[in-house]
């Protein structure tokens, strides 16, 4: 285990990371994170790395390429790579997920370079915020992720 931050506020979600792909010899990053309901990701595609989903408890509505799928706890949501996707907490308490990429090193950079650091341990959802979208626009192309405009 390294010693820096594992759990920030990405998007109004809290996320703490059980995994950085340095310490799974580069393989894949795992995040467990708690969504508050109308929060999750824009609509967003990337090529090279993989990831899945696993509901904890609650409900997410998924977005895949165009496809809408409404998951609850037990269900694994696997995204094909470079496919648009989207998701967002539904109903009226926070959903839980387990966010799994691999190799993860794009994952891992974008959620902490636009992610606020929060005392490790910390479980409550933090204070929402309008995101800073510029900034989120600017460390997605960077890290090689596309975040697609609203419809």
């Amino acid at each position: 285990m390294t010693n820096r931050a594992r759990t920030y506020n990405v998007l109004n979600i809290l996320m703490k990371f059980h995994a950085f792909p340095d310490e799974v010899d580069g393989k894949y990053c795992l995040v467990e994170c708690t969504v508050p309901p109308g929060a999750g990701a824009p609509p967003n595609h990337h090529a090279g790395e993989t990831e899945g989903f696993f509901v904890l408890g609650g409900q997410i509505g998924f977005m895949i390429d165009g496809k809408e799928i409404l998951a609850g706890e037990g269900d694994f949501i696997s995204i094909p790579d470079g496919a648009v996707h989207a998701f967002q907490a539904v109903g009226d308490t926070p959903a839980r997920l387990l966010i799994l990429n691999s190799p993860g090193r794009m994952h891992e950079d974008f959620f902490t370079g636009i992610g606020t650091a929060l005392p490790d341990g910390q479980t409550e959802l933090p204070t929402p915020s309008e995101p800073d979208i510029p900034a989120v626009l600017k460390k997605a192309e960077a890290v090689g992720m596309t975040i697609m405009a609203p419809a």
